[in-house]
């Protein structure tokens, strides 16, 4: 009688133990929780117009342009939550994916911006190495405009006067890394 009791409660445990398996991780749901509510905060970040290219459904959209215009601390956090719970509830990755790629765009033109600007700076201290690379990059260049302008601005920061042709040739950088 013992053994019979010891191999009921065993398969007792089994069952048990195969019913943690199957049920889902309360702490893993809270962190998916969490990080839908997050990628909610970054939609209510962008754009109108990369809001309309992520091709929301109709209701979240709708909470999305609701948020952005509270002004309530506390209103825009039980807003950002109910986002969050839209999301749970849609297939949300293709959303993720799209807000990705416009952040990528967004750390990709940082990142050329900031290049152009120390490019600009070392040019108007007249270093060669600098323009050089400039020179490497784009070929295309007019080098006799590009003097030009290098000249201009290095007069002008020594005549302390306003940066007008700074800004010409971070203008004329911009308009190669375009082309």
């Amino acid at each position: 009688m013992t053994s019979n009791f010891k191999k009921n409660n065993m398969d007792s445990d089994d069952s048990e133990s195969k019913d943690e398996h199957h049920r889902p991780n309360k702490s893993q749901a809270k962190r998916d929780s969490h990080h839908l509510v997050n990628v909610g905060e970054s939609i209510i970040k962008l754009k109108a117009e990369e809001i309309q290219a992520l091709d929301l459904p109709e209701e979240l959209e709708h909470a999305v342009n609701t948020a952005r215009k509270i002004k309530s601390r506390s209103g825009l956090k039980r807003q950002r939550l109910y986002i969050g719970k839209l999301l749970r509830s849609i297939d949300s990755e293709h959303i993720e994916t799209q807000l990705k790629k416009i952040q990528h765009r967004h750390d990709t033109n940082t990142a050329r911006f900031k290049r152009l600007e120390m490019w600009r700076d070392k040019l108007i201290e007249n270093d060669k190495g600098t323009l050089n690379d400039v020179i490497a990059s784009y070929p295309e260049l007019d080098r006799q405009h590009i003097n030009q302008l290098i000249r201009a601005a290095q007069q002008e920061k020594k005549q302390d006067k306003a940066p007008t042709a700074t800004r010409k040739l971070f203008k004329y950088l911009s308009e190669l890394a375009e082309a």
